[in-house]
């Protein structure tokens, strides 16, 4: 393609509205334009990357024996109410009528609309394990959509289902997906990691995340140096918890005015305390009552984690009217000690906690002095926060967690029975015996990735893009394009170089070689082809985008640019 031709509209400086790399950069090299708050058009080049990305996809998840489909974006509302997500799912989901005023959404996931197809087009046990997949558009009604393609209201992904008869099929399956989903990300020339991660909203049992390396990236995770345990922060665990000394031998507990002392760090500096001795005490309402967790003080809840110990699917914080009704005291002064009518449950740390404190269940009081056991008791304890660097590894229990920041671009989820058991979803067994099937989900964020692999590859001049993901493998740039001999040698190289099946960009423009040299880099392309001085003695220069290297080649063997690339 000609450079003049390409719509690229580059810009000098960074856009106002862009707070991360990935997000100033796509818009400063051409690649994307805001419509609407997280909605953008892809430009030509964009569209080359986003094709780039799943071109990988679809070719390894053929390879691994997924066939692709293409199901409705538009989705009926008796299908998600089968689930009883239409009414879990929440404010994310664009919900719209028709003229008839029946419901339907926009659809963010499609558990349920696969779930339907497959009930009604497989039943028996010998047309499994299948696998169905799709690259498409998504919408989620994001409360503040933000950072270009990383979070935004409509995006593009690769959402794959797969049907078992037995979990040792769904195992199986499983299996093959990490081991797909790794050739992917490696084929994408990306650093990252594989994670025990939180299911979300998807639901179902176990899953992994792949998370794209980025000093940049939203999301921290945990790693153990002594074993192979990785996790993102949602659901990292923590290794147990050992006592220093017996725990109710220290002073009996006392009352103390703390007037306008609600916050952890107010009540800790007016106590003398450290935040790891208080014991902070938050209520919430769930399906099964109001819920008292309790957490260290320099502790932050894990509602995700929460919600599985406590065995409840709707958890939110309680209103300030519940907590008044629950403690006896307004937003800030909750604690353990004498708190009746209400289930409390403790994180594992907690009864650790030596000579603790706690809101007093009174305004403007807190009590000091309080022990597990002695003054006050959980119904359950369990692991009920967000892991923090230096806790220790809950698989070796020997390392102490380290910490990186990451991208999630991958998600796979082991679902078992949970849609397939709710929409009866069934197949005929060996015995003519109708079971429910068992179901995996394996998505992947295709606009994300192109997103994530510029955080991960980026410098002072701008993209520097892995080879496999580049809109174009090397651009042809003339010093002068109005020099007869320069301009014919890089009209000849772009054909030769076409016909190759290279995918090349050939700088046309009459611009100066310095605005067109800051234009390729800016975008992103690995090598540069400049044909300039050199071309008197038959060569041209090529120059690497990511090391900077320059060398010297005949321009008669150019066209074997390839042994170049990546």
């Amino acid at each position: 393609m000609r450079m003049s031709q390409v719509v690229a509209p580059t810009l000098r400086e960074d856009p106002a509205e862009a707070e991360i790399v990935s997000h100033k950069l796509m818009l400063r090299g051409g690649y994307i334009r805001k419509l609407a708050a997280g909605v953008y058009t892809f430009l030509p080049l964009g569209f080359r990357v986003l094709n780039k990305v799943a071109s990988i996809i679809r070719q390894e998840m053929d390879r691994a024996g997924a066939q692709e489909v293409l199901m409705p974006t538009l989705l009926p509302a008796e299908l998600w109410q089968e689930t009883g997500r239409w009414g879990i799912y929440g404010k994310e989901l664009f919900r719209i009528k028709d003229r008839h005023d029946r419901e339907f959404c926009l659809g963010p996931t499609h558990e349920e609309i696969i779930t339907d197809l497959v009930r009604t087009s497989l039943r028996s046990y010998k047309q499994l394990p299948v696998n169905l997949y799709q690259i498409q558009t998504k919408f989620r009604d994001e409360i503040r959509p933000r950072f270009g393609l990383m979070r935004g209201r409509e995006f593009m992904m690769k959402d794959a289902y797969s049907f078992h008869a037995s979990a040792e099929s769904l195992d199986k399956e499983y299996r093959n997906m990490r081991e797909t989903y790794c050739r992917i990300f490696d084929r994408m020339g990306l650093k990252y990691r594989v994670v025990e991660a939180d299911s979300g909203l998807i639901g179902g049992g176990y899953s992994q995340e792949f998370m794209v390396l980025a000093e940049t990236g939203e999301e921290e995770i945990f790693h153990c140096p002594s074993c192979s345990y990785s996790a993102s922060r949602e659901s990292a665990g923590i290794g147990e918890y050992k006592m220093s000394r017996v725990a109710g031998r220290g002073p009996l507990v006392e009352e103390v005015h703390t007037p306008k002392v609600r916050t952890v760090e107010e009540v800790s500096a007016f106590l003398r305390i450290q935040p790891s001795q208080l014991i902070k005490t938050l209520i919430y309402e769930t399906e099964r009552g109001a819920v008292a967790a309790l957490v260290r003080g320099d502790h932050a809840i894990n509602e995700a984690k929460l919600k599985k110990v406590a065995g409840v699917e709707d958890l939110r914080l309680a209103e300030a009217a519940v907590i008044k009704k629950v403690t006896g005291a307004p937003v800030g002064f909750a604690g353990p000690v004498g708190l009746k009518g209400v289930r409390i449950i403790a994180d594992n740390a907690v009864p650790f906690i030596e000579d603790g404190a706690s809101g007093a269940n009174k305004e403007d009081c807190h009590l000091v002095h309080i022990a597990y056991g002695r003054d006050y008791r959980a119904e359950l304890t369990g692991d009920i926060r967000y892991a923090a660097r230096a806790d220790k590894c809950p698989r070796c229990e020997r390392g102490k967690f380290e910490s990186s920041r990451g991208i999630e671009v991958g998600h796979i989820f082991k679902l078992g029975t949970k849609y397939s058991s709710k929409m009866n979803c069934v197949y005929l067994d060996e015995n003519n015996r109708e079971q429910a099937m068992i179901m995996g989900c394996y998505g992947i964020g295709v606009g994300r990735t192109a997103a994530a692999a510029i955080e991960q590859n980026n410098d002072k001049d701008g993209i520097v893009w892995p080879a496999p993901l580049a809109p174009f493998a090397a651009a042809i740039i003339p010093a002068n394009i109005n020099e007869k001999e320069q301009a014919d040698a890089a009209k000849k190289l772009y054909q030769e170089l076409r016909t190759a099946g290279v995918d090349v960009l050939f700088d046309d423009r009459e611009d100066r070689m310095g605005v067109k040299l800051k234009d390729i880099d800016l975008i992103g392309i690995p090598l540069k082809i400049i044909i300039g001085k050199a071309l008197k003695e038959g060569k041209v220069e090529i120059k690497d985008r990511k090391t900077g290297e320059t060398i010297l080649k005949e321009i008669s063997s150019v066209r074997d640019i390839r042994g170049l690339i990546g």
